[in-house]
């Protein structure tokens, strides 16, 4: 290899670019990562579960080495109100039986430095601590990149550098976000020691919790909380969706702050020590969002091309960015096969996508995003639940038109008939 020129330059340590790297590596190519933190995982906060099917593909038996926190044994939905909480919980250890079907709870910060190793050990190069300002362009190719005036070339760039991809801006293949495309999350670790999380959430052994919650998290804004359980530590957050932050007089700290008191959450994490603060932007449009993903020397994968899908009872971008990640690589390998690294060549990438779970998964819920901005959904729902649980949990001996017909009475009088179909039948249209 000539030791001015790479095989492939991946701007970003996160999921997606160190399982190019890997792939790359794996197949004995030049290439070198390269990211703006000082260490893989640094600068990433996302989330706090991995579904682990795609890395499996990657790294089988992975969870047997990797610094995963805990298989997610434990699911829970929660609708809140200010003082109540209507859970849906399910619990089945087969969860967490088969890899292929098994989810983790992980801390990025260590995660991802797993990862670069695992890359670094297949051949990979990885320089952290250099942001690449900008992408070099010769004829209309991308042929490398500037990152603090030294310029790399290479015969590809992958663009891994998180949701909101200035590089990929810079190129023209992706547009400036607009606020409903995306949210802003804020999320806190708290320390409580293992024996505690197992004794206060019903956990035994590395069994482990997911729990997401709608309407009082976010005072009635588009958006959620969520709780992960880690070794001895919990992830809890805040998501709101950008354009929807002005609905509530809370910043989103301060819908944490009280996401924490809540009557729900404040009893399994008192006494708890907060060791990590963090926020960062989640892809929130789905499918709408995706941009152009290939020109003549260059592609964009992970969370910089929008793969993420917010279902409301699940939340999955890492298994999209693996994914996509190694796609980008095999695409990668084929044009170094035919010496070519035109658009067209590249392209293999989309047909790619397009044959992998990841398009078919982003299609089939590309109507999420829709149902996620309907104010029922965070402010009437949750008042509704409340009031008929409250109704229905509540024996004093005082006389009653009956619990159904109070009930009924309950949801006629919070809503319309003609509401209520409208939001079916886009649910239905959702899916």
């Amino acid at each position: 290899m000539n030791e001015d020129k790479f095989d492939a330059i991946i701007v970003g340590g996160g999921l997606a670019g160190l399982s190019a790297a890997i792939v790359l590596a794996r197949a004995g190519k030049g290439v070198i990562v390269i990211e703006r933190g000082d260490y893989c995982g640094a600068k990433n906060m996302t989330g706090g579960r991995l579904y682990g099917h795609s890395l499996e593909k990657l790294i089988p038996g992975f969870a047997a080495s990797a610094p995963i926190e805990r298989v997610v044994t434990r699911e829970k939905i929660s609708l809140m109100t200010a003082d109540s909480a209507l859970d849906i919980g399910y619990t089945a250890p087969k969860l967490g039986a088969e890899p292929e079907h098994a989810s983790y709870t992980v801390l990025r910060g260590t995660f991802d430095q797993w990862l670069a190793d695992q890359a670094m050990e297949a051949g990979a190069d990885i320089i952290p601590g250099f942001l690449v300002d900008r992408v070099l362009v010769e004829d209309g190719k991308v042929v490398g990149v500037d990152a603090g005036g030294e310029e790399m070339y290479a015969d590809v760039v992958i663009l891994a550098d998180g949701v909101n991809s200035l590089l990929a801006q810079q190129l023209g293949m992706k547009k400036e976000l607009e606020p409903h495309q995306v949210a802003v999350g804020a999320k806190e670790v708290i320390k409580l020691g293992e024996d505690v999380i197992n004794q206060r959430f019903g956990l035994t052994g590395n069994e482990g919790m997911a729990w997401l919650s709608a309407g009082a998290p976010s005072d009635g804004s588009f958006g959620g909380g969520l709780l992960y359980t880690n070794k001895d530590t919990v992830s809890i957050g805040i998501v709101a969706t950008l354009s929807d932050i002005g609905h509530s007089e809370l910043s989103v700290p301060q819908m944490l702050d009280r996401f924490k008191e809540h009557p729900a959450i404040a009893p399994l994490i008192e006494g708890g020590t907060p060791i990590e603060y963090s926020g960062h932007l989640v892809p929130e449009e789905g499918y709408g969002m995706i941009p152009e993903l290939v020109r003549d020397g260059v592609l964009v994968t992970g969370d910089a091309a929008g793969f993420c899908i917010n279902l409301g009872f699940t939340v999955r971008g890492m298994d999209f960015a693996i994914e996509s990640g190694r796609l980008a690589a095999e695409a990668v390998l084929h044009a170094h096969e035919v010496g070519d690294f035109s658009k067209e060549t590249l392209s293999l990438y989309e047909t790619l996508l397009q044959n992998s779970f990841i398009m078919r998964d982003m299609k089939q819920y590309k109507g999420f995003p829709t149902i996620l901005t309907e104010r029922a959904v965070f402010e009437d729902i949750p008042k509704i639940a409340d009031d008929v649980c409250g109704k229905l949990f509540t024996v004093d001996g005082k006389p009653s038109d009956g619990v159904i017909m109070s009930t009924v009475n309950t949801i006629a009088q919070k809503t319309s008939a003609r509401q209520l179909v409208d939001m079916i039948t886009r649910i239905l249209e959702a899916f």
